[in-house]
């Protein structure tokens, strides 16, 4: 989505994910229409934290272990700031120095039962600008980029500044569906072994 050089900001990126979040929660009650044994009860909203808030709650825990025990507790997460180092000394989490702003970013974190642990629905976030891209490529020891065709003409200010990400469609409806695997809901081939297993435990795989 093509913004304006005044929407690259916090709220920006805030009102994008209530959105998406007010969409999804449509799409459970649609479910429940169609499927109404598929009763999956998604949190009314959702939370926002840092990634350095986040560590400095869980300082003696690894980052994944962090995102299991904040999305446990609220339901519903965004967890914003992914890619630079934290007070620690590392990031949160590994994101390429010319995608999104690493300060305008997050992942969209919902709770997921069957699995116990936080399932990641989408990675997203406002895109890097001439500043933060000239940043971050220094940051990540890739100042050789600057001379690639994109990062060219973004640096000279040819491109529109956007905000983007991609949506899981099938963790999607393995959350809303509530499945375990997502062989439940996206047809693929899977080992006989697998197969047999999962069927021992109910799972029946497309």
């Amino acid at each position: 989505k093509v913004i304006t050089r005044e929407e690259r900001n916090e709220e920006t990126l805030k009102e994008t994910v209530r959105t998406i979040f007010k969409i999804i929660k449509h799409m459970q009650h649609e479910v429940w229409y169609k499927y109404p044994h598929a009763v999956k009860h998604l949190p009314e909203d959702i939370t926002f934290i840092t990634s350095q808030e986040l560590e400095d709650r869980y300082p003696d825990k690894t980052p994944k272990e962090r995102e299991n025990l904040i999305t446990k507790e609220y339901g519903s997460v965004f967890l914003m700031k992914i890619g630079d180092k934290l007070e620690s000394g590392k990031p949160h989490d590994g994101r390429a120095p010319d995608y999104d702003d690493w300060q305008l970013n997050g992942d969209i974190l919902f709770w997921f039962e069957n699995l116990n642990c936080a399932l990641e629905i989408s990675s997203m976030g406002i895109r890097v600008d001439e500043e933060s891209l000239a940043s971050q490529l220094e940051k990540a020891g890739c100042e050789d980029r600057k001379s690639l065709p994109y990062h060219k003409m973004l640096l000279n200010g040819e491109l529109p500044y956007t905000i983007g990400g991609g949506i899981g469609q099938s963790r999607l409806c393995m959350l809303l569906l509530d499945r375990a695997h997502v062989g439940e809901v996206q047809a693929s081939i899977w080992p006989k072994d697998m197969r047999e297993e999962c069927r021992k435990h109910n799972i029946i795989l497309l």
